[in-house]
């Protein structure tokens, strides 16, 4: 999808010019794992169109494969939208989506070759997806189904209040998100999607996933991460991605088994706060290829949504693995006085030495 993004804050009436750049949730994450060395492959539709153009050499400039991404030959266009400046949490941040009838709309399991969907050995799905169209949730619950073959699923949960005008989304998201290996969801949308309030109360409701991250934006991310036994790992991309790697396991368990693990957020000087969340899966999901940590895939989540939240667009290059691997393996003080600014990911110098990284105040 193309995003503009506007020449400054205020309303969207009120903003006389805008920036095309790309995104959607699902090529935002494909961007960011290529960035940081991953094999990802991209696949969706868009549109016979200028647009179209733009999204598929501007997601490969990245690295990201983008030979399954298929031209729609009926006339259907790429998708748009438009946003304001402003933190989606709040109520003065404004999206014009124009979606209906695009060329993505109409992937569908007819549309769609299962084979380059199980062609990696993860497969990242959103819940934005589900929402464009019947055809679109068709295709969602059945590569949500768990069957034989299926490559480990991801999926973030991603809720666009503005794109489920029927209602359905608490009950749409939930299912696929039961369906899932590996699922991201923020507090603020499981309090609105199903009125839970902590990540007990959401583990609790989804105890399906093998593991289960929570997001609580400044207040840092919790995952629930069962015994991973001898499943594979993962790598990403938009509908439908690719990558190698170990760590996750599939199946479901007993919940009591989980091992729960928080880690604070960083502070940051933000620039523009649209963008984090899909990074932070990004870096959360490179992490789990390398096999890291619990604890450390926490901090390379928090790391790659730092890097976005520095800079106006809604993918930004990631950090050098070693910069990341540095600060990822602070001890919990120097962690907790980090503050992160413009700039920060070109930093290589040590703890306390970086202007780009200094003690929060």
């Amino acid at each position: 999808m193309v995003t503009f993004l506007p020449s400054r804050p205020g309303r969207l009436a009120d903003v006389p010019a805008f920036t095309r750049t790309i995104g959607g949730a699902e090529s935002n994450v494909a961007c960011a794992l290529a960035a940081a060395g991953r094999t990802v492959r991209w696949i969706s539709r868009v549109g016979a169109d200028g647009f179209g153009d733009h999204l598929v050499e501007a997601i490969g400039a990245y690295g990201v494969d983008t030979s399954a991404v298929r031209r729609d030959a009926d006339g259907r266009p790429t998708g748009v939208y438009f946003r304001t400046a402003t933190d989606r949490s709040t109520t003065a941040h404004e999206v014009a989506y124009y979606r209906a009838g695009s060329a993505a709309s109409a992937m569908s399991p007819r549309t769609m070759d299962l084979a380059d969907l199980w062609s990696g050995r993860v497969l990242h799905l959103s819940g934005i997806t589900a929402a464009l169209s019947d055809d679109c949730l068709a295709l969602m619950r059945e590569l949500s189904e768990r069957r034989a073959g299926r490559p480990l699923l991801s999926f973030d949960v991603n809720h666009r209040p503005a794109l489920w005008r029927d209602g359905s989304g608490p009950r749409v998201l939930l299912d696929l998100a039961r369906g899932a290996d590996l699922v991201f969801v923020g507090d603020d949308e499981a309090a609105q999607l199903w009125d839970l309030h902590s990540p007990e109360a959401i583990r609790e409701a989804l105890p399906e996933p093998a593991v289960l991250v929570v997001k609580a934006g400044a207040n840092g991310a919790t995952a629930f991460v069962r015994d991973p036994g001898t499943g594979t790992g993962t790598g990403t991309g938009t509908g439908a991605a690719t990558g190698t790697g170990a760590g996750i396991g599939t199946g479901t368990a007993d919940p009591a088994v989980d091992t729960v693990t928080s880690v604070p957020a960083l502070a940051v000087d933000v620039v523009a706060p649209v963008g984090a969340g899909d990074a932070f899966a990004a870096g959360f999901l490179s992490a789990t290829l390398r096999d890291l940590s619990t604890e450390a895939r926490l901090r390379h989540g928090h790391l790659t949504a730092a890097a976005v939240l520095t800079d106006a667009g809604d993918v930004s290059a990631p950090p050098a693995r070693a910069h990341a691997d540095r600060l990822a393996a602070l001890d919990d003080a120097a962690w907790a006085g980090l503050r992160l600014g413009p700039g920060w990911t070109s930093g290589a110098a040590e703890p306390g030495q970086r202007q780009e990284a200094v003690p929060a105040s």
